[in-house]
């Protein structure tokens, strides 16, 4: 068998399946490594990573699509293993032929107008979206929706907390039909601009206007709709829109930061057109899909983050809005001061005031050293003791990142509370467990579930 073409026509299948993002981060330096036969109808196919990250990612991810994409390619069953090793140069420097799901505006003026006037960002585009197990389906449904608007899921409605995507996913709905159809009539807006304008249009009495505009598009993408709840006038016009875009099989796209159900004061007549089409649940970002986040942003930006960097900061900061924030803070220091990046930095900077997330609500150095205690059954007297037991020794260093990372306490405070410590004993477990937190799951879990404890 030529590994080189079935890995090809394997990643040309992946290509269509995930979004540019998703593949573009982590793909690109796989490989087969080589076929083992067990028998005429088995095999084992050794895929090479370049780093363990990528490789704990792809088979925990994207095992099934690959072992599915092998068994049509081959013929045979594939036992799939990973194993961490460089591509050799000859591969990293092919490409896939394929072509992108969705055609990119490139330098074609009209569609460029088109995005513009429909008030769409062109960078929120599915192109920029990583994909994990916490937006697939949002995803997904999305894809559906452009392929077939007003037929595949109408209306579609996505809601989450703050930073999980729900306006990116919204947007690179529209900015994709607009590439398809330049002159297709799309309007996007936010809720709060919807009843801005139906208030505006009462007062100046051009309601006809108004309704000219909404009612005789095709494509309808409100952000945050739950805004017009409460507002009697807007849902009444609202929902006259919503009736005459949905009778012509115009598409329908909402987001909320709750389900319908759980609008308060939204009209039953509206809440019923909303839960009649697709309702998704999009979830915070996963360490994984943070880090694939932070590497596109990067990109985007023109800086060439590491991936062992990226890890650092995807395992301290957990929001989508503050990783943006962070990596704006590393574009300043590296620049204004001309200083490489490096992982002495990142660490340095997630260690000030703006740089890790700030906790919820404040807490007492002591509440956090008993809830510490507590979360590793140990008794506070053995935590900031001196026994060394490897259990005891751990629990203290968590202590000590928490003390530091999330209180902000001076190194002298922190050896005084954990029974004299000097300062190198409270470094060295900062450094530890923040350099372990990137590759170690469990450890991520520990943290917040003690954060968790302390801040909810």
């Amino acid at each position: 068998m030529n590994k080189e073409k079935i890995w090809q026509t394997v990643l040309e299948n992946l290509k269509v399946t995930l979004s540019s993002a998703s593949f573009n981060t982590w793909f690109p330096k796989t490989f087969i490594v080589k076929f083992k036969s067990l028998d005429e109808k088995r095999q084992i196919t050794e895929i090479g990573c370049p780093n363990p990250f990528v490789s704990q990612t792809i088979e925990n991810r994207y095992y099934g699509l690959i072992k599915e994409s092998l068994d049509q390619a081959t013929g045979k069953k594939n036992d799939l293993v990973f194993v961490v090793k460089q591509a050799p140069q000859k591969l990293i420097a092919k490409k896939t032929s394929t072509e992108p799901l969705f055609e990119k505006p490139q330098d074609k003026p009209e569609i460029i107008e088109a995005i513009n006037q429909a008030g769409l960002r062109a960078d929120f585009n599915f192109d920029n979206f990583a994909v994990s197990s916490t937006n697939q389906m949002a995803w997904a449904a999305a894809q559906a929706v452009v392929k077939s608007p007003g037929k595949a899921y109408n209306p579609l409605f996505l809601y989450g907390g703050v930073g999980v995507g729900k306006t990116h996913l919204m947007q690179a709905i529209g900015n994709a039909i607009l590439v398809k159809n330049p002159r297709t009539k799309l309007v996007y807006c936010t809720g709060e601009e919807f009843t801005n304008e139906i208030v505006e249009a009462i007062r100046k009495k051009t309601t006809d206007e108004f309704k000219k505009k909404y009612r005789t598009i095709k494509i309808l993408l409100v952000d945050d709709i739950q805004f017009i709840a409460g507002r009697e006038k807007v849902q009444e016009e609202f929902f006259h829109t919503f009736n005459a875009i949905w009778k012509v099989s115009g598409q329908i796209v909402l987001t909320s930061d709750c389900p319908p159900s759980e609008i308060k004061k939204l009209e039953a007549r509206l809440r019923s057109r909303f839960e009649g089409g697709l309702i998704v649940d999009i979830q915070p970002p996963d360490f994984e899909l943070r880090t694939a986040i932070l590497l596109i942003k990067a990109q985007q930006r023109g800086i060439n983050l590491p991936i062992d960097l990226a890890k650092l900061i995807a395992s301290n900061i957990t929001s989508t809005r503050g990783l943006e924030g962070f990596l704006a803070k590393i574009i300043n220091e590296t620049q204004t001061k001309n200083i490489p990046l490096s992982s002495e930095l990142i660490t340095a900077l997630l260690g000030t005031p703006n740089g890790s997330e700030s906790p919820r609500r404040v807490v007492k150095p002591k509440e956090v050293i008993s809830t510490v205690a507590s979360y590793f059954n140990l008794k506070i007297s053995e935590l900031v003791g001196t026994r060394r037991l490897k259990q005891v020794a751990f629990a203290r260093q968590v202590l000590m990142y928490l003390l530091r990372n999330d209180l902000k306490l001076p190194l002298m405070e922190i050896g005084r509370l954990l029974g004299g410590k000097d300062h190198a004993t409270i470094i060295h477990g900062v450094e530890k467990i923040t350099k372990l937190l990137p590759n170690h799951e469990d450890l991520r879990v520990d943290i917040a579930g003690i954060r968790k404890k302390l801040y909810d």
